[in-house]
């Protein structure tokens, strides 16, 4: 007797044996048990799901002589026809072969003619969608309004090439992709039938190779099989299909989380030597990286409950220990280097690159977490420089002389803008140093934002106190001010807080007079540079402005 694969042998013959798409077998069970049965059905799913079983049970639901059921007898005449492809009154059409006008005339033709010996006459036609537009057109009527003794079952992994007339016209069901351990379950049933021992670490890579689909996983372990015999190890399962076990993907992606780069280059290299398929080691590490990106924004929420308790417990670990922010950051440059790896000529260096990025990414700080320190600093350390500096009132002669009842009312004038209110006497030997260093802090600044160069080029520091830097810019261009405070105030207060060496509040305000550079304007007299004015011109201009913007640039020099 031929042998028969383990994916025929072991497929599905009842809704119960059906794994993993209950909302389906549910449903179908209870229009049947309800006389609520439609005239088309659409299943929809990616491959080995189980389309055209399903489209089978429910074809043998119908025309089993002890129906219709939602629990066919796979005895009677009809469920074993329909069961071996044999049945009169049940036509299975491919689609890819079958898909002209000519092809649909003659099932109309044929649709109008009764069952020979069941109670349905049933078409099903699997990839529906390779159908041409006429053959579509040529069978919407009939589809619409078919006789009573007909049914039509559809198969298809790609609806969207269908045409909407189609698909209205038919009761919709997708198949999920089937979890792992739902194929792990079934494949442990299959190797008790087949007396075979089976590790259950390898009976779950076999289930995560499958990629949700239990043909696949079925076709796998049959191979497995051939290869090994009557006992399988997860060793043997890694060494014929080239995956990486679970328990090293998990060190690699604490090694990624703790910026451990030996450890990374390490890892790759045996991936590497041992012939391991790297596309499906980064594509298995974004999946693992999603479910800690999945734990660490919400721990406990039951999302990862298909997951084993040992891999659930080494994601709920690992996500404790970094950023959810950070996460995000490094499963969006992974799946970018996922999308590189397909085309890339050294798949082993760009794997090598990209993993270094992401254990940088893991371990540096973002921008927020900076951000939140600066600000954390500034609250505290003026309240320190408070302290120190109240006991000594030298600076201030005038402040010694109110007794200390409540000062008396004095004729003041209105309170000056906010710049001023808050601003003691600058230290002039630290403020002129600023002014001094001030072309290169705008030159430092370009480099992070070239964008902010150009709009502080006519910007000077006025004043500097304990507490607040001002930087005045040219009236000419002080419409800049509220561009610069909403694209680089942060830069521009760490690169002045740098400069000063102490926390310092920056703030922009209209200058008393005209900001000119002295040493640009040298520069520009020694150099034949075109002066500032001119350059300001010109980037003021709205096609070089768009320039500008596009290549992230700024006006150098303008030559005639």
């Amino acid at each position: 007797m031929a042998y028969e694969v383990l994916a025929r042998k072991y497929r599905p013959q009842t809704f119960a044996e059906v794994v993993g798409q209950s909302h389906i077998t549910d449903t179908l069970g209870r229009a049947i048990d309800q006389d609520r049965v439609g005239h088309a059905y659409l299943f929809v799913g990616s491959r080995g799901t189980g389309k055209t079983t399903m489209a089978r049970i429910f074809a043998k639901c119908l025309n089993c002589e002890k129906g219709p059921t939602a629990s066919p007898c796979n005895t009677c005449d009809n469920c074993l026809e329909i069961t071996s492809g044999r049945s009169m009154d049940m036509l299975e059409i491919d689609g890819a072969s079958n898909n002209k006008v000519e092809h649909i005339r003659e099932l109309r033709e044929d649709a109008k003619f009764g069952a020979s010996k069941s109670r349905f006459k049933i078409f099903l036609i699997d990839e529906v969608h390779m159908l041409t537009i006429q053959a579509f057109n040529a069978l919407l009527k009939t589809l619409e309004e078919p006789p009573a003794h007909v049914k039509f079952l559809f198969a298809t992994t790609e609806p969207q090439k269908m045409p909407d007339t189609i698909l209205s016209r038919c009761q919709r069901f997708d198949l999920r992709r089937i979890r792992s351990v739902d194929i792990r379950d079934r494949l442990r049933f299959v190797c008790e039938q087949e007396k075979v021992e089976a590790e259950d670490d390898a009976l779950l890579a076999v289930a995560r190779g499958a990629k949700g689909g239990m043909r696949d996983a079925l076709s796998s372990l049959d191979q497995l099989l051939a290869f090994r015999g009557k006992q399988l190890t997860e060793a043997d399962v890694l060494s014929v299909f080239g995956l990486v076990s679970q328990r090293t993907l998990e060190e690699l992606s604490a090694a990624i989380l703790d910026h451990d780069v030996p450890a990374i280059l390490s890892a790759i290299a045996g991936f590497d030597e041992t012939g391991k398929d790297l596309d499906r080691v980064l594509t298995d590490l974004v999946v693992l990286m999603r479910n800690i990106l999945v734990e660490a924004y919400s721990p406990g929420s039951g999302l990862l409950a298909d997951l084993p308790d040992s891999e659930a417990a080494v994601i709920q670990e690992q996500a404790k220990r970094v950023d959810p922010s950070r996460v995000s950051d490094l499963v969006e440059k992974l799946m970018v280097a996922t999308e590189r790896l397909r085309h890339s000529l050294s798949k082993r260096t760009l794997l090598e690159t990209s993993l270094i990025s992401a254990s940088r990414m893991a371990r540096f700080a973002t921008l927020d977490e900076v951000w939140k320190e600066v600000e954390a600093l500034s609250g505290s350390e003026p309240s320190q420089k408070k302290k120190v500096t109240e006991p000594k009132p030298k600076p201030k002669p005038k402040s010694e002389t109110p007794s200390p009842a409540p000062p008396p009312p004095t004729p003041t004038p209105p309170p000056p803008p906010p710049q001023s209110s808050e601003i003691k006497e600058p230290s002039p030997g630290e403020l002129e140093r600023l002014q001094k260093r001030w072309p290169q802090v705008v030159e430092k600044i370009g480099k992070e934002h070239p964008a902010l160069r150009t709009d502080l080029l006519d910007s000077w520091p006025e004043k500097l106190t304990d507490t607040t830097c001002l930087i005045g810019f040219d009236p000419e261009f002080s419409g800049e001010i509220s561009e610069v405070k909403r694209l680089g105030y942060t830069t521009v207060h760490r690169a002045v807080v740098s400069e000063v060496k102490r926390q310092v509040k920056v703030d922009f305000v209209e200058a008393t007079e005209s900001v000119r550079w002295s040493h640009e304007m040298k520069a520009s007299s020694s150099t034949n540079r075109a002066p500032t004015s001119n350059l300001r011109s010109w980037e003021k201009n709205p096609a070089v402005r768009q320039v500008l913007e596009i290549f992230h640039g700024d006006v150098r020099d303008v030559q005639s």
